[in-house]
């Protein structure tokens, strides 16, 4: 008769408050049990915050010859005439090249917009050059 909502309780329509009705008042301990931080604010506003302006990728100097095959790596270590590669890591999507990792004793000429100065000084010493 009921449809499964019982003859003493009733089925009524939104006894709760509709969605969120009461985050504050009467379903304020499901608020902040399962959702704390939910209310309030925190920080400064930046009004129009143009993101492309702070975009800068960036690749650490142990993935650095991921970005060449390694078909082409072992070709270029067996000449010994002093060729070297050129990386354009901004072709690959990355903008800076930060000094994490080591770089394998092989010269190599990094392309990039910005450069970390462990990074330049590793670069270096490898016998590469940055760009």
């Amino acid at each position: 008769v009921t449809a499964g909502h019982g003859r003493v309780g009733k089925h009524r329509k939104h006894p709760g408050g509709r969605g969120n009705a009461g985050g504050q008042h009467h379903h304020r301990i499901n608020m902040d049990k399962y959702h704390p931080g939910y209310f309030g604010k925190v920080g400064m506003r930046y009004f129009h915050k143009t993101r492309n302006q702070y975009y800068c990728p960036i690749i650490n100097l142990d993935k650095l010859w991921t970005l060449v095959p390694e078909k082409i790596r072992k070709e270029l270590a067996e000449k010994k005439d002093g060729t070297a590669p050129v990386l354009d890591v901004t072709r690959a999507g990355y903008f800076k090249v930060l000094g994490k990792g080591k770089l394998p004793n092989q010269p190599v000429i990094v392309r990039a917009k910005f450069f970390s100065k462990l990074a330049e000084k590793k670069i270096k010493e490898a016998g590469g050059a940055c760009e």
